[in-house]
């Protein structure tokens, strides 16, 4: 096989990252915006020694779980990578991605609705979905750049760059985003503020961050500069508060040469600095540095999961690590005697703290750091003191993508809760923690529960429940 060679393809399977696999001659191929079903004419772009890529040149007999996809810049723009697959094929295709790291890496024997007849230890339930899965996330970060010809670029990263695809409407957004964007084009052609080089470290006008609330409409702006001034901001703000719901207006301010998107500082142009959403009973007030769930309708869903999970009764003591601005804490918080969260972001924490007493919760506290160190700083502490460890009927963990740091995990163990509730949005993470965690004989797999918060992209959340062998 040779680059820029054409050949015809059956796609059998599909990649995590939702690339279809091929087989020509028994050389594997993987093919962007492929369907598992399909006939496809594909161009060979890349040779290794044991398989290539290839670009997808023509569907010749499209799969039947193929769709058109509804956004011209899908095939471009890196964010919705299984658009041309039917969304009940997306669900199925994500319970299978969790049954497969769970199998491969995690060593369990799985049963996620694939293989029939197989004696299972561990039963992947099916994903729990949307009803519309569009124009769901309640956050935007848009990159502002310079096109080709030296005009302001605005959009998203292409997959595996950051060459900007330009496109005013995301169709996983908020409709209100598109007009956000333009005032803040005309406002940066009006003042002659430069976007910023990637490159060159030079230019203002990083991102265009947003944020709605669906339960209150609220919408917050944060332009992330590459300076301490905006020309013109007190003008930008007074147009941004013309657009229904704007109820905060913000710069950030990131002068690193970084791919990290937000800096620590923050300075308010206009409103409070937060906006307020409801999730089930609970309220929370959100700043722009503040980690929130992208999507409201499904995060209740995966909360209601993780507490359903946690099977308390309203004595336990619960630790919620990596709590971020405490949006499961108060959740276990109305349900158990007591929660500890613990979040590295002081933003959040302050968030979370504030979010407990919105809601009159008085027993969850927070504390600032990170999980690995705060509580096995806290347990040794303890252990001083009275010589035993420290308390937890139930554990959850809710880690960044790279999952739980391996000392976090020892002292889980050392500590010996009823229950471990583990939140993932890595499978393969998830599976190595949890191979450590039941490879003790300490812990068993009770359940898990996919929740698809990304709709249209190949990310999956999931909600495990682990509870020690002889409860």
């Amino acid at each position: 096989m040779e680059k820029n060679e054409i050949v015809e393809v059956s796609i059998e399977d599909m990649t995590e990252q939702g690339e279809g696999i091929g087989k020509w001659n028994g050389f594997p191929l993987f093919i962007r915006d492929a369907v598992v079903g399909d006939l496809a004419r594909v161009r060979v772009v890349k040779v290794k020694k044991g398989y290539g890529y290839g670009k997808l040149e023509q569907v010749l007999i499209p799969s039947p779980d193929r769709t058109e996809p509804r956004c011209p810049a899908a095939g471009p723009c890196g964010g919705c990578q299984l658009q041309a697959m039917r969304y009940e094929a997306q669900l199925t295709w994500k319970r299978k991605k969790v049954g497969n790291a769970l199998r491969r890496l995690g060593g369990f024997t799985v049963d996620d609705g694939t293989r029939s007849g197989e004696t299972a230890e561990v039963f992947v339930k099916p994903v729990l979905g949307m009803e519309n899965p569009w124009e769901y996330r309640n956050k935007c970060q848009v990159p502002v750049g310079k096109g080709k010809d030296g005009h302001i670029a605005m959009g998203f990263y292409a997959a595996r760059s950051h060459q900007i695809v330009e496109t005013a409407h995301c169709f996983l957004g908020d409709p209100v985003n598109e007009r956000i964007q333009e005032t803040v084009r005309k406002h940066m052609e009006a003042y002659h503020i430069a976007p910023y080089d990637e490159e060159k470290g030079t230019g203002l006008i990083r991102h265009i961050l947003i944020r709605k609330s669906r339960s209150t409409g609220e919408t917050m702006v944060c332009l992330v500069i590459n300076g301490r001034k905006c020309p013109g901001a007190d003008r930008l703000a007074e147009a941004l508060r013309e657009i229904p719901g704007v109820a905060s207006v913000s710069l950030n301010i990131n002068r690193e040469k970084t791919n990290v998107i937000l800096g620590k500082e923050l300075v308010q142009l206009y409103g409070p600095g937060v906006i307020t959403d409801t999730i089930g009973e609970n309220r929370y007030r959100i700043s722009p540095l503040s980690f929130y769930q992208v999507n409201p309708e499904q995060t209740e869903k995966l909360y209601r999961a993780a507490l359903e999970a946690a099977a308390l009764t309203g004595e336990e003591t619960v630790w919620d690590l990596y709590c971020g601005a405490g949006t499961i804490s108060l959740f276990l918080a109305r349900a158990s005697r007591q929660v500890y969260g613990v979040e590295i972001v002081p933003q959040a924490v302050e968030n979370a703290r504030e979010n407990a007493r919105l809601n009159g919760i008085s027993n969850a506290e927070f504390y600032l750091g990170k999980a690995e160190e705060v509580l096995p700083e806290a347990n040794a502490v303890h252990i001083r003191e009275t010589g035993h460890p420290l308390q937890a009927d139930v554990i959850v963990v809710d880690p960044p993508r790279k999952g739980c740091d391996a000392g976090l995990l020892s002292v889980m163990l050392a500590m010996a809760p009823q229950r471990i509730v583990y939140v993932s949005c890595d499978c393969a993470t998830l599976a190595r923690d949890l191979k450590i965690l039941c490879s003790s004989g300490a812990y068993r797999i009770a359940s898990v529960q996919p929740v698809d918060m990304f709709a249209q992209g190949v990310g999956i959340e999931t909600v495990v429940g682990l509870i020690r062998c002889g409860e």
